[in-house]
This record gives structure tokens, C-alpha cells and sequence, in this order.
């Protein structure tokens, strides 16, 4: 199908900020599918569609594209190969997320446990600070923050940051 024939979606709306039911059909991408400007998809009951936003997006589980012409479509985060990071007490909890946040690793913060991406390097050095870790499959939705929309783009300088709230 031409890209030019496609329905359009033009902009992101936040879970919670559309109405989450009688979403025309469901996209479900895992976190480096989730960065995105401006892309072709096909979603789960068939819908042909084209991203087209002003600019790159996180978008998160929940979320809804919205088309032009009306309706949305429900954005979910694909379960993905993840480590759990657990600690002994809630402070050495939060000085192992400061060792991640400290290496600009994308974190999904919880109460009692952190979640990141499988890396058997960074594994070693959270087991040497005292860390439990194991693998699990889950959707990967990390922390926002100062860094959080570009940290998986090792071309960006530290001293360029979007701040486009």
C-alpha cells in the first residue's frame, strides 16, 4: 500500500489522557521499537498505519496514537530479556540505582527492585556491590528523566539534551 494512502498518526496522547477503551487496534513493541518519529507499522488486527510525529518519541505501555480521522491505536511494551535488581534494604537499593543512573543505563524503578537490560557486565559489577540478580522476560518501560529520552543513542554528546515537554 503507498505510504501516501495510509491513515496517519500525527500525535502521541499519554496513558490515561485518551480513553483507553475502543482503541482501534494494538501495537506491541519492545523498548528500541518504542523511539521512534516516523515509521510504517501493521498492528495486531491488520490496521496499516504510518507514524508521522513532529519529532522522535518515547512512547510508553499504555499510550494511544492517534489518527487522523479519529481513533487510536493502543501502544503495549513487548516483554523483553530483562535482569531484576534486588538489594538487602531500601538504601542499598537506591546506591545500586545510582551506580546505574551514574552509567546513564535506561532503569525501571520499583518499590524493592530495579529493572535493566541483560548485560552480563553490568550483572558482575552489581553482584560485586552486593545485588541479587536474575533474569526475567517483562515489557521494559524505564525512567524518563534528564537523560532518559536519548540514553540509548551513544552519538548524542552529553552536553545536547531535548527537553521537549
Amino acid at each position: 500500500m503507498d505510504e501516501h494512502a495510509l491513515p496517519r498518526a500525527t500525535a502521541v496522547s499519554r496513558a490515561g489522557e485518551w480513553p483507553g477503551t475502543g482503541a482501534r487496534d494494538t501495537l506491541t513493541l519492545d523498548f528500541d521499537d518504542r523511539h521512534r518519529r516516523r515509521r510504517r507499522y501493521t498492528a495486531e488486527g491488520g490496521l496499516a498505519f504510518l507514524l508521522d510525529l513532529p519529532e522522535a518519541a518515547v512512547l510508553r505501555d499504555g499510550d494511544g496514537l492517534a489518527l487522523e480521522g479519529g481513533g487510536y491505536v493502543l501502544v503495549r511494551a513487548a516483554p523483553e530479556p530483562l535482569v531484576e535488581v534486588a538489594a538487602e534494604s531500601p538504601a542499598q537499593l537506591a546506591r545500586l540505582a545510582w551506580h546505574l543512573g551514574n552509567r546513564h543505563l535506561p532503569t525501571r524503578i520499583e518499590a524493592g527492585r530495579l529493572l535493566i537490560r541483560d548485560d552480563h557486565v553490568i550483572m558482575e559489577m552489581l553482584r560485586g556491590l552486593g545485588a541479587s540478580v536474575r533474569r526475567v522476560s517483562e515489557p521494559f518501560d524505564p525512567e524518563g528523566g534528564a537523560y532518559g529520552e536519548h540514553n540509548r543513542q551513544p552519538s548524542h554528546p552529553h552536553g545536547h539534551h531535548h527537553h521537549g515537554h
